[in-house]
């Protein structure tokens, strides 16, 4: 007798502030529980247009369309950010500047996830009381921490913290990681640019999280960071999974 589909319910939420600072917002988010799709893409500070990439971004996950298979939604998730590498590197060459945005994305299928991500957006997963971290930044910060030359307490004021290594549009491949896992009930996933990170801590995120719903919790974190200075743009994207009610088929992603 086949595995049983797992199905949940799903509260999902997206906000988005361009902060106390900057006139532009440059951020983008993508919330798509049909599609089981849930993005956030940060126009690259710094740099021209970053507002285009990001938004170039959403606009081709927007046609993400009804997936048939874990296989199928991930397929048609890196074709779309293909497409929009392409684009966005095509400007860059028109313009004669440098247009980028970072991609964080979570993929939903049938009881297990799957996050995409390139540059310093993250993807945290809120599991009982513990809040984990499943993208890794792609910053200089982070390499140089992963080496050993850098420690937590330099980092805090490292001046080029906010530096990333890889960003859609900086290259002519996309430069994706990806990590997967099953879905338990009552499961929080948060994505966010990195103007969150830089004045809320993970035990606040966490706390936030757990007492609130996806609404209450984008609007609360977003309000928390201005009131300590919104020096950034600032996007939050919630998703909760509830009520699981059979069992999964195992490793859908590679099926």
């Amino acid at each position: 007798m086949a595995p049983m589909r797992h199905v949940f319910e799903v509260d999902s939420c997206g906000k988005s502030h361009a902060g106390l600072v900057r006139e532009l917002n440059e951020d983008r988010y993508l919330v798509k529980p049909e599609s089981g799709l849930f993005v956030v893409a940060d126009g690259m500070g710094g740099h021209d247009a970053g507002e285009v990439a990001s938004t170039s971004i959403v606009e081709h996950l927007q046609s993400i369309g009804m997936p048939s298979s874990a296989p199928d939604l991930r397929a048609r998730v890196e074709d779309r950010v293909v497409l929009a590498n392409r684009e966005i590197r095509q400007l860059s060459k028109k313009n004669g500047s440098t247009i980028g945005s970072t991609l964080a994305a979570l993929l939903a299928f049938e009881g297990q996830y799957a996050c995409i991500w390139a540059g310093d957006s993250r993807i945290y997963l809120l599991r009982g009381e513990i809040l984990s971290q499943l993208s890794r930044d792609h910053t200089e910060m982070q390499e140089l921490l992963d080496r050993g030359l850098l420690t937590r307490d330099e980092a805090a004021s490292w001046p080029r913290r906010n530096v990333v290594t890889r960003a859609i549009g900086a290259e002519d491949d996309p430069p994706l990681d990806i990590a997967h896992g099953r879905i338990g009930t009552g499961d929080k996933f948060l994505i966010c640019s990195d103007g969150l990170t830089g004045h809320v801590a993970d035990d606040e995120i966490a706390a936030e999280l757990a007492a609130k719903s996806p609404e209450e919790c984008c609007g609360s974190l977003i309000d928390l960071t201005l009131s300590r200075g919104g020096t950034d743009n600032v996007t939050v994207v919630i998703v909760e999974f509830r009520e699981a009610t059979t069992q999964l088929k195992p490793d859908l992603w590679n099926s």
